[in-house]
């Protein structure tokens, strides 16, 4: 027999709004992880960011501009001691979690041959490794409050091989399974596990790309869309994925990517 379907939407309500709700931006003081922040703030969530560096630096400015509360954890996620209790912490300073963006990331290169196990360590334990461990902290959350949404933040390196990033492309096609292992076990508790997966985008990540003319032209030579993405093009997928309007997704993982993957 298949369950009660949720109640329709209220008359009038927008779908993608978010007002009321926490959200969790780790990564979030620079590029994508910025610009999801204050996009979320935009739709109405109040934000939290983890990220390692000492202070906020801008995002703060972003959020408060729409008239949001704002909190900022500082933890270098490659670390475990320094991710316990994280969410549970954002809950006691904003009052409870919605929303968990698992975005913080870094692309260590070198040759295949010559990667060492240090790096290829510290890659899985900040891709993939702290993505489960605060995945698990925020589900805790979420089901006792009956509902929450979770976007992993993935890579079109997730679906083909690369140069140069073997530690990096690796986890993110680890992180697509996850995603929809987690989705699997946690839909039918209320919560959304989704994943985003972008392309190319003009963010410090990619300056190896952007800033070598050559590299360039070969590049875009391969998106449809004729351009690299920039940091808010990824606004409109995190609060759809956030909110309502995605209540029957789970498990999916949306291309953000100029058409890179349709070639």
């Amino acid at each position: 027999m298949n369950p009660v379907p949720p109640p329709p939407f209220a008359r009038g309500s927008s779908r993608f709004s978010l007002d009321g709700q926490v959200a969790v931006v780790t990564g979030g003081r620079r590029g994508l992880g910025r610009a999801m922040a204050g996009g979320l703030a935009e739709a109405g969530a109040d934000v939290a960011v983890i990220a390692a560096s000492a202070g906020p630096g801008d995002v703060e400015a972003d959020v408060r501009a729409h008239g949001r509360r704002f909190c900022y954890l500082q933890a270098d996620l490659c670390v475990a001691d320094q991710r316990r209790g994280l969410i549970d912490r954002v809950a006691e300073c904003l009052g409870r979690v919605d929303i968990l963006v698992n975005n913080a990331g870094l692309q260590r290169r070198g040759a295949a041959i010559d990667y060492g196990q240090d790096a290829w360590h510290a890659d899985l334990e900040l891709l993939l490794s702290a993505v489960l461990d605060l995945s698990q902290q925020a589900a805790r959350v979420m089901i006792r409050q009956g509902r929450g949404k979770i976007v992993q933040i993935a890579s079109i390196s997730s679906f083909q091989g690369a140069r140069q990033i073997v530690g990096y492309a690796t986890a993110k096609h680890g992180l697509v399974g996850l995603t929809k292992c987690l989705a699997n076990e946690w839909a039918g508790q209320g919560i959304n596990v989704n994943a985003i997966a972008p392309g190319i985008f003009q963010t410090e990540m990619a300056d190896h790309v952007t800033s070598d003319p050559r590299k360039t032209a070969e590049l875009l030579g391969r998106v449809p869309s004729g351009r690299f993405g920039a940091p808010d093009d990824l606004i409109g997928p995190v609060v759809f994925l956030a909110s309502e309007a995605s209540r029957h997704v789970h498990g999916a993982v949306l291309l953000v990517d100029g058409g890179w993957m349709g070639r």
